[in-house]
């Protein structure tokens, strides 16, 4: 076959070929495409969905397609829905959305934009997460390391450690300075050694405060744990007793004595000097004291004073600095007890307020081992009361040596 004839031949294929192509093309279009290519918006870009508080904010970009009219999101597999219609412009536009009205946990949304033609974009999908009462429920407080009144009259509050993503943001304070003005102070948290003054802060009151969380940094809405009350330690000693520490005394021999007022002394606690003396000693530069060297016992001995006036209701801590070889076979005991009338004697110790026993530990005769500590007990008033505060000793005389202590000084504290 001739060269001419041959390439005529392939030609005549290749246009057979694309007409059968072209056919069939024709036909899937008529079957399938009756009304023409299927024309498909511009898609929405950079979509971004904000957690809240029983809603979420979309957001995403026009970048194209200037014929763009609106778009649908949908949710809840598509039962729910909302149409917002968007004006373009030259530019890049932004889609700004807040759905409410959503129950907690992950949401899967879809967004589809739509021109003017009604032609409808390939969706968007993504999730995101919804928070309510269930989050808000789990929310709890930072905690309160310390708190306690300086001498300056402010209130030193020492905040807990968290951890940088707990999602807290900052703790409101509700608290009465010393002219009864309220306050409402916003405190910025950080993660550690976070510390608040809170200046001329009134004694004896309580701060409230509550913490705010977001559940993610980009969350559109702040979470707020309940309001709580906590105490502020404060050392109300000068205000409700005298003659704390060193001791002054009433009636004195040279070394023993007896406490000056408003120290109360009952007979049994005065061991020395024939029952003239005791419960003071000017050893330690004036203490309270007893000895019982010399077979000079003390039992159901009592030193006391009463509150001033009435104590708030609340919680107190007894706090007092002693040194003592009292030996195993006797007590000492730091005692509180409602009323103004005094402390109970030892039979009767479980009505009183609250108590704690001196070290005992010396040996029977001896005078080790012994100790110097400081020894606290707390009380709780559910009402205002004067309180006595007060030592109770039942101490065996065991001649040389016995049983011996000094207390240096009693505070009170309301916490």
């Amino acid at each position: 076959m001739k060269p001419y004839k041959i390439i005529s031949y392939y030609l005549l294929m290749l246009t057979a070929f694309v007409m059968s192509a072209c056919t069939k093309m024709d036909d899937y279009k008529k079957k399938y495409e009756p009304n023409g290519p299927i024309i498909y918006p511009g898609k929405l870009d950079s979509v971004q969905v904000f957690s809240g508080r029983n809603r979420v904010l979309l957001t995403g970009l026009f970048t194209s397609d200037p014929k763009i009219v609106k778009y649908r999101v949908y949710w809840n597999s598509k039962q729910d829905s909302i149409e917002t219609p968007v004006t373009r412009t030259s530019g890049v536009d932004t889609a700004k959305l807040f759905i409410p009205n959503l129950p907690e946990g992950i949401m899967t949304f879809e967004i589809r934009t739509y021109d003017n033609e009604g032609h409808v974009s390939i969706p968007v999908t993504l999730a995101g997460n919804v928070y309510g009462s269930l989050y808000q429920s789990s929310l709890i407080n930072r905690g309160i390391a310390k708190a306690e009144l300086q001498t300056d009259g402010s209130a030193l509050i020492n905040w807990a450690d968290v951890n940088a993503d707990d999602g807290l943001l900052s703790m409101q304070i509700k608290y009465t300075d010393v002219t009864n003005k309220q306050h409402d102070t916003l405190i910025a948290s950080l993660p550690t050694a976070l510390s608040t003054s809170l200046p001329r802060f009134k004694a004896g009151s309580v701060i409230s405060y509550r913490t705010a969380f977001k559940p993610n940094k980009t969350a559109i809405d702040t979470f707020y744990a309940d309001y709580q009350d906590h105490s502020v330690k404060a050392d109300v000693t000068s205000i409700y007793l005298s003659n704390t520490g060193p001791f002054q005394r009433d009636s004195f021999d040279g070394r023993w004595g007896t406490l000056a007022a408003p120290w109360i002394t009952n007979a049994a606690a005065k061991n020395k000097d024939g029952g003239t003396n005791g419960g003071y000693s000017s050893d330690g530069g004036g203490t309270i004291n007893w000895e019982t060297w010399n077979n000079t016992p003390v039992v159901n001995g009592i030193v006391y004073q009463a509150t001033s006036s009435p104590l708030p209701a609340g919680n107190y801590i007894v706090s007092f600095d002693s040194y003592s070889e009292v030996q195993s076979n006797s007590s000492v005991y730091c005692v509180a007890a409602a009323g103004g009338s005094g402390i109970p004697v030892l039979a009767n110790l479980s009505t009183a307020l609250g108590s704690v026993n001196m070290f005992n530990g010396a040996s029977v005769g001896g005078t080790s081992p012994n100790s110097r500590e400081v020894k606290t007990f707390t009380f709780t008033l559910a009402t205002p009361q004067v309180v006595s505060i007060g030592f109770l000793g039942n101490i065996v005389g065991n001649g040389n040596p016995g049983s011996y202590f000094t207390v240096f000084n009693i505070k009170l504290f309301k916490n």
